[in-house]
């Protein structure tokens, strides 16, 4: 596994790839401290696995690096923010530009090493407190029209996967709760995708906390 570590502080990307080991013993590392050198290694390198990307380092605006990221790597490698702030604010605006996870500076190595496996599995990881306070007031857009509505055009079937994706699982572990093939929910989750007029997993997720559907017992699933 090759992982692109691009921060300005010399001194955590150190600490960032000693706990990266604890992720994948064998895993590869090469690092940026600044928008240019990351957007040339995504060009140069071409089995990079995953980012970690620090929005604030010098070159340009992170909206505008971040975009240049997500435009020069292949769409299925997933670019996680790491940042010391998980203001609500720039969490959405990074999923709205790409990003496939949001991990702030001040978790724990644990809680780093269980949100980059999930991504790796396929899942979304974004800040606790950003889902359990609801997503309102944000630029994502939902449908054509209010959430609720939104939802009305969703089966019960795909409200369960959606609430599912609401907590960050991937299509293996939505299959194996809701008891479906993995090919079932990726039909589902396709159509919720058009549904909520998102074109990612990650505001999906986002969607989903509009809707109320992020809370483990908000959906009673058919067993």
């Amino acid at each position: 596994m090759k992982i692109l570590i691009a921060d300005d502080h010399e001194l955590f990307r150190d600490g960032l790839r000693h706990v990266l080991t604890q992720l994948d013993g064998t895993v590869s590392v090469v690092e940026a401290s600044d928008y240019p050198q990351a957007i040339a290694l995504t060009e140069t390198e071409s089995d990079i696995d995953i980012v970690l990307l620090d929005l604030g380092m010098p070159g340009m605006p992170w909206s505008e690096g971040l975009q240049n990221l997500r435009q020069t790597l292949p769409s299925e490698i997933p670019i996680i923010v790491l940042s010391a702030s998980d203001d609500r604010r720039h969490v959405l605006q990074a999923v709205n530009l790409g990003a496939a996870g949001f991990i702030p500076k001040t978790s724990s190595s644990r809680v780093m090493v269980s949100a980059l496996k999930l991504v790796l599995s396929g899942g979304v990881y974004l800040p606790p407190a950003l889902l359990d306070q609801g997503a309102e007031g944000t630029a994502i857009s939902v449908g054509s029209g209010s959430p609720d509505n939104t939802a009305a055009f969703l089966t019960p079937r795909q409200r369960e996967v959606l609430a599912l994706l609401g907590q960050g699982k991937s299509n293996k572990e939505i299959a194996r709760v809701l008891q479906l093939a993995e090919g079932t929910v990726k039909l589902h989750v396709t159509a919720i995708l058009k549904a909520l007029n998102v074109n990612n997993r990650t505001r999906a997720v986002v969607a989903a906390s509009q809707l109320g559907l992020t809370k483990n017992d908000t959906v009673s699933f058919n067993r």
